[in-house]
């Protein structure tokens, strides 16, 4: 066991370096740095003035399908461009046009296109985000409102282009219901696929903790200034709609200052440690493919969640605030995945009642969107009831009790805690 918490102490001082970043992916786009691009979700509540009827669901995975085949049927970007297909819903046609990229990105900026078609457009830039930026757009003559469907971006590195991505920005004509449930039937499904899997390779997880999840992966990608400027409520269905319009591209490219990347907002440091523990589980070598596979990035996450309660309820500390009620479950990992979990016990044995005000401001935040997600969000799976604080979650199975011995990575890891572990945690302001 103590093998285990010397493993768990260098993935946590790992992470620590993710989440001096949080919340900042959406700040990084290409018109601060060209070679990166960030999908978090944008603020497209700004655009929501738009008197455009909500396509159903169907209608709408008909034209995003249909805008990407045109534009992938048109001549090659350039990396100076970006080319967007909007929906003229008078009509029912899809308007293709390209802007300048670095225009695309500058908040405010007024862009005018002409059509395939020849239509003259206007492009209003709401709020910059790389592959996920929102915009508005409408007819120069009418001032009829058009329907954003997809933008084709160039991923530009050292001058070339790498790679296209197609992505589709959360906008009101786009928003239902059904769309919004969609979302939500999407994460939760690939998170309970992801659960079973890794029971198949026996590691179970319980239901409380793929609840936990799905809140985090909503609050991983709040952005912090909608959160306190804006009616909460209407937050969380543009992220859950983005699930749905973009399915296993959602926050693909979503990439923090720190390199925590895609749905679940990991550093390679801390994938790679996890990956390590757990052999059987078979997760993808390579970072970047792994974390844009949703089922790979997932089990992931619920690994190091599972991991992460595994080692706060053998402290005392943590048992004596579930059981006096000073903490539950829910925000002790909130806060473990956002800070280094590790300091928990000390929180609590310091602040009791108060161990809130003890976290990072950051920490603070997150539990309080987490919150915010929990009031606001139904989701599709209900979580199990809280479980006593000297219950223990997991049954190590034969199979799981193989993966504790790790013993290269814990000799590196324990070397990586004295050299870098003292550095990381005084660089960071906790």
């Amino acid at each position: 066991m103590r093998k285990i918490f010397t493993f768990l102490a260098g993935v946590f001082v790992c992470a620590l370096v993710a989440t001096n970043a949080l919340g900042q992916s959406q700040e990084i786009n290409s018109a601060s740095q060209p070679d990166q691009i960030a999908d978090t979700v944008a603020s497209p509540s700004v655009v929501a003035s738009s008197n455009l009827p909500a396509l159903s669901s169907a209608q709408v995975a008909e034209k995003i399908a249909d805008a990407k085949q045109l534009l992938r049927s048109r001549a090659a970007l350039t990396s100076t461009s970006v080319t967007l297909a909007a929906l003229d819903q008078e009509t029912s046609q899809i308007n293709i046009f390209s802007v300048p990229k670095d225009s695309f990105l500058i908040k405010g900026s007024k862009l005018a296109a002409t059509t395939q078609l020849g239509r003259s457009v206007l492009v209003h830039v709401i709020s910059p985000n790389g592959v996920n930026t929102a915009v508005t757009i409408s007819d120069a003559t009418t001032g009829r409102q058009f329907v954003p469907l997809v933008v084709q971006y160039p991923i530009v590195k050292s001058g070339s282009i790498t790679e296209t991505a197609y992505y589709t920005s959360a906008h009101p004509a786009l928003l239902s219901a059904e769309v919004i449930s969609a979302g939500n039937s999407y994460v939760t499904t690939m998170l309970e696929t992801a659960a079973k899997h890794l029971a198949d390779n026996g590691v179970n997880i319980s239901n409380d903790i793929i609840n936990i999840a799905e809140h985090l992966v909503i609050v991983e990608h709040t952005d912090h200034r909608r959160f306190l400027n804006e009616d909460r409520s209407k937050i969380y269905p543009d992220i859950l709609s983005l699930y749905a319009l973009n399915q296993g591209d959602t926050f693909r490219y979503s990439v923090s200052s720190a390199g925590a990347g895609g749905m679940i907002q990991m550093i390679p440091r801390t994938y790679e440690g996890i990956r390590q523990q757990h052999p059987a589980i078979d997760l993808a070598t390579d970072f970047v493919s792994g974390m844009r596979n949703h089922a790979n990035a997932l089990e992931a996450m619920l690994l190091y969640i599972n991991d992460t309660w595994r080692y706060l309820q053998k402290q005392d500390e943590v048992q004596n605030a579930l059981r006096n009620g000073v903490a539950n479950k829910s925000e002790l990992l909130a806060a473990g995945y956002n800070s280094n979990p590790m300091r928990l016990p000390l929180y609590l044995k310091n602040g009791g009642a108060g161990w809130r005000r003890l976290i990072p401001a950051e920490t603070q935040m997150y539990l309080s969107i987490y919150s915010s997600v929990d009031s606001n969000v139904q989701f599709s799976s209900q979580a199990a009831p809280e479980v006593a604080a000297d219950d223990s979650l997991i049954r190590t199975t034969p199979v799981a009790a193989k993966l504790n011995p790790v013993t290269v990575l814990m000799s590196w890891l324990s070397d990586e805690l004295e050299t870098r572990g003292r550095a990381v945690l005084s660089s960071i302001a906790r």
